[in-house]
């Protein structure tokens, strides 16, 4: 069997709130569970029992008790803790200390922080104004917001309400934020006049001005400024205007109200509405209710994380990514936040080393396109920073590669969990996540989240270990989304998860759960090439050409051809590297040798950028609909959406 790349030790082990959740669920069921395989078995096996057992490990805030576990184990159409009564905001607010809640970070800006306290008190002065505004229960009050801590406490006040909260980044595109806020209608906006990213100060007066022009629904906007520190004195004799249509965030904060009356609510209230990417038509609208969040967080926080009140953790993520708000509910537990708003590289690539060394971060949250980065540059962050509050590295956004993951443990921290995780918006959390108790192996996220039932289906809907398959959960789970907006009878709903597997999850990732219950993601199983009838993941490309010195990025699609298919590499080489024969040759004898034969692309072609999503994602099916003579109709959905431009012109050599 392959060694293990890290190993957690023994102190480590004992002290993990996994090993404290296992005693716990021993104690419970009077059943010896003394491994993760046991407990993970029972958690899938006995799901009621499994979830009804994490209400109460969590300590959950409710005013009314449930009546019943789980309605049936029918998908769609389960339900979650009948007759419970509870509150998001209040479950992320119970700590009222003088604990640093939030530390906030921005270019060029210093640092600003927030103790639980003093976030309590915000959030109750906010809270007030925005009811003093018209807003109540079912109203949605939307963000064209960065990551700051304004942010966090217009989702707080807004779910002590019961209103639902949906946010942009203000680096979305127009038309991106009126597919997205034009369809679930808001009342209040929150946006931010100015940020700054990349050195660059980018005025957003104008898009804030459209956005209102064109949907009618909103009735104030609240604008955030972009310096702001929160000293009670700024806000002295301003009164709030509710008359206005704009008004400033510091106007919310300007009455006396320090205690919240939180608004009970039912468990699967909505608290957010998600989007899904939209690169092939308008985006859904994925509405999460506000129980199963705080119920699937907290198990992902507290056991797979391993997250306690002293740690310290981020995640570089933007307010359009489910990231972001996986982040804000890390609260609950009492932890630090550090918000970093701003570029990855500015005002060089060393800016998020440094704030692991300067602030003393024990969980760190990043890409592989981020660890690929870093390596690219020749860092060696072990010398170059004192790392030694690094407990945790966590990534998201595509699979890591086997050169990521050597490189972390040789170049950052040889004592290190590498948690590589995986879900998606439309659960708002993850299937697949690290493990403070177990080993960490090469190209592999370490196992299947508790109570997740995940399992890879085969072409004939047969459970396969050891095997590629499509990804499935076989069991509810409580962060299913209760709805999609605008779907009154569920149609997209079921056509988006239900339609291949009906009674099935399917999530649209390809993976192989391993023999130890690890797994590997392949990448989306829609972009799954098929040359010759085999099924090969896009990731299993991306894993052997960008771990090339010569290769800074790479898209790979498969193109109809002949009645086949046959696989097209796109490739972004190194400033300095020249494209040509004798290097598309080492691509494809690389790839054969690390591969298969059929791996070995058709076609290998340079391109300038890889076109992603404004979360960073690579966006195969909008390239392949270029290349096939396909409109792609939400550009906007996209970071660099010109970059598609680039393969209508590489038409004439993709049609020989």
């Amino acid at each position: 069997m392959e060694k293990p790349l890290w190993t957690p030790s023994e102190d480590r082990i004992k002290n993990s709130n996994m090993s404290a959740y296992m005693n716990y669920a021993a104690k419970l069921t009077g059943e010896k569970i003394n491994s993760y395989n046991k407990l993970y078995s029972w958690s899938v096996d006995n799901i009621e029992e499994f979830w009804e057992s994490i209400w109460e490990f969590s300590g959950l805030i409710y005013s009314k008790k449930y009546k019943e576990v789980l309605s049936s184990h029918e998908m769609p159409g389960a339900k979650w803790f009948m007759g419970a009564e509870l509150n998001f905001a209040e479950n992320l607010l119970r700590y009222k200390d003088d604990h640093i809640a939030i530390i906030s970070s921005r270019e060029d800006c210093p640092n600003v922080t927030l103790t639980y306290k003093e976030l309590y008190k915000k959030t109750a002065a906010c809270a007030y104004s925005l009811k003093k505004l018209g807003v109540k229960k079912g109203d949605r009050v939307a963000g064209f917001v960065p990551n700051y801590p304004e942010t966090i406490i217009a989702v707080l006040a807004a779910a002590s309400i019961g209103a639902l909260w949906s946010s942009c980044s203000p680096d979305f595109g127009l038309k991106g934020v009126l597919d997205r806020f034009g369809q679930i209608k808001p009342k209040i906006l929150f946006a931010v006049e100015e940020y700054q990213y990349n050195g660059k100060k980018i005025n957003c007066s104008g898009k804030i001005r459209q956005i209102a022009d064109n949907i009618t629904d909103i009735k104030n906007i609240i604008l955030i400024e972009r310096f702001f520190d929160f000293k009670p004195d700024e806000n002295r004799g301003i009164k709030l205007k509710g008359e206005d249509k704009e008004i400033y965030f510091r106007e919310l904060l300007s009455n006396d109200c320090v205690q919240i009356e939180f608004e009970h609510l039912p468990f699967d209230h909505p608290v957010y509405i998600m989007y899904s990417s939209g690169t092939t038509g308008m985006p859904k609208c994925i509405v999460h209710g506000a129980g199963g969040t705080l119920l699937q967080h907290y198990k992902e926080h507290a056991l797979h994380t391993d997250l306690k009140r002293n740690d310290r953790i981020t995640y570089f993520t933007t307010c359009g990514w489910m990231m972001w708000n996986w982040l804000v509910s890390t609260l609950q537990i009492g932890a630090t936040i550090l918000l970093y708003d701003g570029s990855p590289s500015y005002p060089d690539i060393n800016i998020l080393w440094e704030k692991i060394e300067r602030e003393k971060l024990t969980v760190f949250g990043t890409s592989p396109k981020f660890l690929t980065l870093s390596q690219k540059n020749n860092l060696i962050p072990k010398k170059e920073f004192d790392l030694s509050s690094l407990k945790t590295i966590l990534s998201t956004g595509s699979p890591l590669s086997a050169d990521n993951f050597n490189w972390v443990y040789k170049n950052v921290k040889k004592d290190l969990q590498l948690s590589s995780i995986s879900g998606g918006t439309d659960i708002i959390s993850c299937f697949m996540l690290g493990n403070p108790v177990l080993p960490v192996y090469t190209d592999e996220i370490q196992c299947r989240g508790l109570g997740m039932k995940v399992e890879a289906f085969n072409e004939d809907g047969k459970s396969v270990v050891g095997e590629k398959g499509e990804l499935v959960c076989t069991k509810p789970f409580p962060s299913m989304p209760v709805f999609f907006w605008n779907d009154a009878q569920g149609e997209k709903y079921r056509s988006a998860y239900f339609e291949k597997f009906p009674g099935v999850w399917q999530h649209g990732d390809f993976i192989k759960i391993t023999e130890h219950g690890g797994l590997i993601v392949y990448g989306r199983s829609d972009a799954t090439l098929n040359p010759g009838g085999v099924r090969i993941g896009t990731a299993e490309i991306y894993r052997i050409v960008e771990a090339m010195d010569e290769i800074i990025d790479s898209l790979v699609i498969g193109q109809n051809w002949e009645n086949d298919v046959r696989i097209i590499l796109f490739v972004v080489v190194k400033t300095g590297i020249e494209f040509n024969s004798e290097l598309i040759d080492k691509i494809k004898k690389t790839i054969r040798n690390s591969a298969t034969p059929r791996h070995v692309p058709s076609k290998i072609i340079e391109i300038k950028e890889v076109p992603r999503t404004i979360s960073g994602k690579k966006v195969e099916l909008a390239v392949t609909r270029v290349i096939h003579g396909q409109t792609v109709d939400n550009k906007d959905a996209l970071a660099n959406p010109t970059s598609l431009d680039q393969f209508l012109k590489l038409l004439p050599v993709l049609s020989k």
